[in-house]
């Protein structure tokens, strides 16, 4: 159920029945042959499929990328940005710390994907274009290879993730005048040369760039339906029980759409075995040795990719890179407002957790129950001992729901 729902100390199964039997009266109001299978995403991916055109360019699917191409974004596409920043970088005693959570947050950003087979784009192709034919392209549906300079002065947090030395991870270098190569989306890009403060110097290597379509539009907005109508319930029922239902059933869409567009990441088949020690030449080249023993190297290497007719990593990058660059500037046009890291404080900065930004102060940013909007989530007053592991960091976070819950403040 910890994929479905973020349950709490009273949520029985009887609750937890009513909140799946509300999750699929819903879904059959968009969906008429709906079906809650095993778990989240195979859910996501099954209603996706029923939304597949029926007529048109796409009617028999859409066109999977080579393994080359999807090997690629598996290597160099990262997920959700998390972080945490620790003392000299913020106070060693934090004033307060505030939890702001992006509501429903990759729902906002499947209005557009990448779709077919991508263009390459070289250094010369793109320095040849015009400054506008540059930004199209970074507005557009692209995967690019950069060299970025750290501008001098900078003294607020990272902007794009690059591979983090000797790990399977990604960090976000922000040392004024510090150089490194990395692949980004375009929403980071962008965000990198247009940011609040300061641009950073942004050199294209290479880069792919596709069609634009709307592939996850019909699906996103009829899950985001879903969500709105279930969060309305929770609202307004006036029976405690059914209100609680109606919640975990809106978080529930939440997670069809969320582990649902990770799903169409698919990463590589991986293989383990294991070589009795004496014959350790016969290890195969391309693995790498998870465990040993006096007897035994257990070893694991990937075989390629499953033929799935709907593996599209592209989508799933797209929206990564969306949702990354969201936390840190994020225009709200109707209220003419910005709101995300880059336009807070310097040094005010202490943590991301995917669509989660942990502050030392509150903002007045806009919240209409859209999804994208900043909730705040948790406010805890200090002084505090800033956080210096995610085990304590999280600790905190909790606390700090709890007493913003008990403020009755939350909304």
């Amino acid at each position: 159920m910890g994929e479905w729902f973020d349950l709490a100390d009273g949520d029985d199964p009887a609750m937890v029945s009513d909140a799946f039997l509300l999750l699929w009266q819903e879904l059959r109001r968009r969906w008429p042959d709906a079906v809650i299978m095993g778990s989240p995403s195979q859910t996501g991916r099954d209603l996706w499929t029923r939304t597949i055109p029926q007529r048109g360019k796409y009617a028999d699917g859409y066109p999977v990328l080579s393994e080359e191409l999807r090997g690629l974004l598996h290597a160099t596409a990262g997920q959700g940005r998390n972080e945490l920043i620790t003392p000299p970088h913020v106070p060693g005693q934090l004033p307060q710390l505030v939890e702001y959570d992006r509501t429903f947050a990759y729902a906002k950003h499947t209005w557009k994907s990448p779709v077919g087979t991508p263009r390459r784009i070289t250094s010369r192709t793109f320095a040849s274009w015009t400054t506008q034919e540059q930004t199209n392209a970074l507005y557009g549906c692209g995967h690019w290879h950069v060299r970025v300079t750290v501008p001098d002065g900078w003294n607020h947090v990272g902007i794009l993730p690059a591979p983090a030395p000797g790990e399977r991870a990604w960090h976000y270098p922000s040392a004024p005048g510090s150089t490194f190569t990395t692949w980004a989306g375009g929403p980071e890009i962008h965000t990198a040369l247009n940011n609040p403060i300061q641009p950073w110097k942004i050199e294209i290597i290479d880069g792919i760039l596709w069609e634009a379509d709307k592939p996850l539009a019909d699906w996103a907005k009829k899950l985001k339906d879903t969500w709105t109508n279930l969060s309305a319930q929770a609202h307004y029922q006036g029976d405690e029980r059914q209100a609680r239902a109606a919640h975990l059933a809106s978080r529930a869409v939440r997670a069809i759409l969320l582990y649902g567009i990770g799903s169409f990441a698919q990463r590589p088949r991986m293989v383990t075995g294991s070589t009795p020690r004496t014959l350790e030449r016969d290890i195969p080249p391309d693995a790498e040795i998870i465990g040993f023993d006096d007897e035994l190297i257990t070893w694991q290497r990937a075989t390629g990719f499953a033929r799935d007719p709907n593996a599209h990593p592209e989508w799933a990058a797209t929206i990564w890179s969306g949702a990354r660059a969201a936390l840190l500037s994020q225009y709200h046009r109707d209220d003419d407002a910005y709101a995300g890291a880059l336009h807070t404080p310097a040094g005010t900065v202490v943590a991301f957790r995917t669509d989660a930004l942990y502050l030392t102060e509150p903002q007045n940013w806009p919240h209409h129950h859209q999804p994208g909007d900043y909730l705040l989530r948790g406010h805890l007053t200090g002084p505090l001992a800033a956080p210096t592991t995610e085990e304590e960091l999280l600790t905190l976070r909790d606390t700090g729901r709890a007493a913003l819950t008990s403020a009755g403040q939350e909304t």
